[in-house]
């Protein structure tokens, strides 16, 4: 069993951020609260919209991602939390289109929604799943994490975002390293030169 009782979703609120790349955690966190037949509530004091699941408490920021923190840091500490109970989860640009990545603890890795985060936490001891969105030229950068999946993208991405919900609910009935092992995307290895045939060896000795 996990001690997870806050699942954070990252994202931005209103129409225009619906179902963009950077709106990954509010796309698993709704697809939870669907499984759970959790219903959302608008927590104005607390800046977010809360759904309960089963032993834990949902949460997406209607901050905008840039303040994540002044939504997620006051609940943590009415109800007298940990950061390590506060299992975050986000897009990431830095992770291949469909990929997923679990993570215990680390740095912000330039995502501001997470550096809000460490910020009101006061620590980056907190669990992460981060859901691969591609990557984009450092000038398109801005474009690219709040553009809309292509039709192209849209199955490899809800495979991807049905996943990730799955790893939560492992995560939370198994515990993080089992749902490390089972859900976080392998690199692949670089395959390695094949050697010369030896033709061209016998060339090479030749010649010396």
């Amino acid at each position: 069993m996990s001690s997870v009782r806050l699942i954070v979703g990252l994202g931005n609120p209103g129409r225009d951020y619906a179902e963009t790349r950077h709106n990954a955690g509010f796309m698993v966190l709704d697809r939870l609260a669907r499984r759970w037949g959790a219903e959302w509530k608008q927590d104005k004091a607390h800046k977010g919209l809360l759904a309960a699941g089963p032993g834990v408490l949902l949460i997406k920021p209607q901050t905008f991602m840039n303040n994540s923190g002044e939504c997620v840091g006051p609940i943590m500490r009415y109800y007298k939390y940990t950061p390590e109970q506060v299992l975050c989860v986000y897009d990431d640009t830095d992770l291949p289109m469909g990929s997923l990545r679990l993570r215990q603890a680390g740095s912000s890795g330039g995502h501001n929604g997470i550096k809000s985060l460490i910020a009101h936490l006061g620590s980056e001891k907190f669990p992460r799943v981060r859901v691969g969105v591609g990557a984009a030229g450092q000038k398109q950068m801005i474009g690219h994490v709040l553009g809309k999946f292509s039709p192209d993208e849209r199955p490899a991405m809800d495979t991807c975002l049905d996943k990730a919900a799955d790893a939560v609910e492992t995560l939370l009935k198994e515990g993080f390293e089992a749902a490390a092992n089972k859900f976080n995307t392998r690199k692949q290895k670089k395959p390695k030169p094949a050697p010369p045939p030896e033709s061209e060896t016998e060339n090479n000795l030749t010649a010396e």
